[in-house]
C-alpha cells in the first residue's frame, strides 16, 4: 500500500527491507540466547545438591514417632545415635474436618504438621529424652512447626526441662510463631519455676507479645496468677503497660475475673498492681475502664478497691454506659454476688441516676431496684418495667412492686426528699460524710439508700 501511495525508490525500498531483515535477525538471536541461559540454569540446578547439614530431613515413620510420644529412651539412643541425627522434622498427617465448597459439604481433609523430637519430649517432660537429643544436634532454638521446645516445656510446666534447655543455649526471649515468647506460654501456676528460670536466663520481663502487645503482666493478670505477678513486679515490669487494646494489666485482670469461686485471687492481683502504680482508670479502645469490667462482672469488693484507688464513677465507654449502668445489666445474672449492694456502693459514691431505659434490665432484682428508685426524687409514670419481672418474684415481693406502682407519676414524701437534698449536697462523698454525721444507725441506713422493702 505504501508503494501506490508514497514515491519510494529503488535504493529506498532495498534499505527498508534490510532494515526489516535485521530487525528479524535480533529477535532470533535474543530468543536463541533465553533458551540457551534457560537450559544452562535448569542443568545447574540438577546438578546443584545442598550439604547433608543443609537438607531438611523428614522423618516420617510412626515406630520413631512412638518412641518419642512415649519417651522410650532405649529406643530413642538406638535411633538418634549419629551425631546430628535429632535435626530431623517430624511429620504426622491428620484428618480434620473442613468445609468444601466443590460437594457443599464437610469432609475430612488430610493435614499436615510438623514438629521436631526436642519438642516433642520437652512438651512433655522427658528431660533424659531432651539431654539425649541436644547432645545429637537437636536446635534448641529451632521454631519448626511454629514455636521451639521452650514454649512446649513452659506451657507444660516442665522445670528440669526448662533448665535443661536453657543451659543448652535456648533463647529465653525466644519468639514463636503468633509472637509469643515463652514467657507468654507461663499461663498456670505450676509453671512458676519456669517463670523464675526465664528471667534469670534474661528473660526480659516487659517484652510485648509481636501481635497483641501483651507483656507476661497482662498475661499473668489475665489469667489471676498471684505469684506470677508478684514475681514480675519485683523484676520492674509496667503495671501501666498498655496492649494492642489499649488495656492495661488492671483492665485485663478485671476483664478476667468473671467467675465468683476465683474473685479472690483476682482481688489480690489487682491490689498488687495498683500498690505498683497501676492505674484504676485507664480504658481500654472502647472506653471500657477496670471500674466498668469490674461492674459487669458484679465483684463487689474489686469495685470496692477501685474507688478506693480514685477510680471515677461516672466515666462512660464508647456505648456511653456508666459502670452503675454495667452493673445493672447484669444484676440477675449474679443474684450470689449480691448486686444491690454494689449498685449502693456506687450510687454513694457519686454515680449519676441512670436513665429510665435501664429499669427493666434490674427490675426482677427486687432490692436492686428499690435502691435505684430511691435515688430519684420523683418517679416518673410508666410501667414498661413490669414485663420483665417474672410472676413468681412479683408475686414473692408483691409489697415493693404495689409500692413503686403506687408512688409513680406522685409525690414523694418530705422525708425522702430530705434524704435526696443531703446526697446531693455531698455528691460523691456520701459513703463517708453521711457516717461522719454520728447520725442514729437507723437514719445513718436510710440515707445510704438500704433496702427497706417498700418505696415510699
Amino acid at each position: 500500500m505504501s508503494r501506490d501511495t508514497f514515491p519510494f525508490t529503488t535504493s529506498t525500498l532495498r534499505s527498508l527491507q534490510w532494515q526489516r531483515e535485521q530487525l528479524e535477525f535480533e529477535d532470533r538471536r535474543r530468543a536463541v540466547s533465553r533458551q540457551c541461559i534457560t537450559r544452562r540454569l535448569q542443568t545447574q540446578r540438577s546438578n546443584f545438591h545442598p550439604p547433608a547439614s543443609q537438607r531438611r530431613q523428614y522423618c516420617r515413620d510412626a515406630a520413631i514417632h512412638n518412641a518419642l510420644y512415649t519417651g522410650d529412651m532405649e529406643r530413642i539412643k538406638v535411633i538418634f545415635k549419629e551425631k546430628d541425627s535429632a535435626e530431623v522434622v517430624v511429620e504426622t498427617v491428620t484428618e480434620e474436618l473442613q468445609w468444601s465448597p466443590d460437594i457443599g459439604l464437610f469432609s475430612l481433609t488430610p493435614k499436615k504438621s510438623h514438629t521436631t523430637p526436642l519438642r516433642i519430649t520437652a512438651a512433655r517432660g522427658y528431660s533424659e529424652c531432651v539431654r539425649h537429643l541436644i547432645c545429637h544436634g537437636a536446635n534448641p532454638n529451632s521454631t519448626v512447626g511454629g514455636r521451639g521446645a521452650l514454649h512446649d516445656a513452659c506451657e507444660g510446666a516442665h522445670s528440669v526441662c526448662t533448665q535443661l534447655l536453657l543451659s543448652r543455649g535456648a533463647d529465653a526471649n525466644l519468639q514463636s510463631e503468633d509472637g509469643q515468647a515463652p514467657l507468654h506460654v507461663c499461663t498456670t501456676k505450676d509453671t512458676l519455676e519456669c517463670a523464675k528460670q526465664l528471667l534469670e536466663y534474661g528473660g526480659i520481663v516487659n517484652l510485648p507479645c509481636h501481635y497483641t502487645r501483651a507483656t507476661p503482666l497482662h498475661v499473668a493478670a489475665t489469667r489471676g496468677l498471684e505469684a506470677h505477678v508478684e514475681l514480675y513486679l519485683s523484676l520492674g515490669a509496667d503495671p501501666c503497660a498498655i496492649n494492642r487494646e489499649g488495656e492495661t494489666p488492671v483492665n485485663a485482670a478485671c476483664a478476667a475475673s468473671d467467675s465468683p469461686q476465683h474473685f479472690g485471687r483476682y482481688l489480690r492481683v489487682v491490689e498488687m498492681l495498683l500498690k505498683a502504680g497501676g492505674n484504676p482508670s485507664t480504658p481500654g479502645k472502647k472506653g471500657h475502664g477496670p471500674l466498668h469490667n469490674a461492674s459487669s462482672n458484679c465483684h463487689l469488693k474489686l469495685v470496692q478497691m477501685l474507688l478506693d484507688f480514685g477510680a471515677s464513677v461516672n466515666v462512660t465507654n464508647s456505648a456511653g454506659y456508666t459502670p452503675l449502668d454495667c452493673a445493672l445489666q447484669v444484676c440477675t445474672d449474679y443474684p450470689e454476688c449480691q448486686p444491690h449492694q454494689l449498685v449502693q456502693t456506687l450510687l454513694n459514691h457519686g454515680s449519676a441516676p441512670p436513665g429510665i431505659k435501664m429499669w427493666r434490665y434490674c427490675a426482677a432484682s427486687p432490692l436492686t431496684f428499690e435502691i435505684l428508685l430511691n435515688c430519684y426524687d420523683r418517679i416518673p409514670p410508666g410501667d414498661f418495667w413490669v414485663e420483665a419481672v417474672p410472676t413468681s418474684v412479683w408475686k414473692e415481693y408483691k409489697t415493693l412492686y404495689e409500692s413503686i406502682s403506687r408512688v409513680s407519676n406522685q409525690p414523694r414524701r418530705l422525708q425522702h426528699l430530705a434524704r435526696c437534698a443531703l446526697r446531693n449536697k455531698y455528691g460523691g462523698l456520701c459513703y463517708k460524710a453521711i457516717p461522719d454525721l454520728r447520725l442514729p444507725l437507723t437514719l445513718t441506713a436510710y440515707l445510704l439508700l438500704q433496702p427497706e422493702g417498700g418505696i415510699h
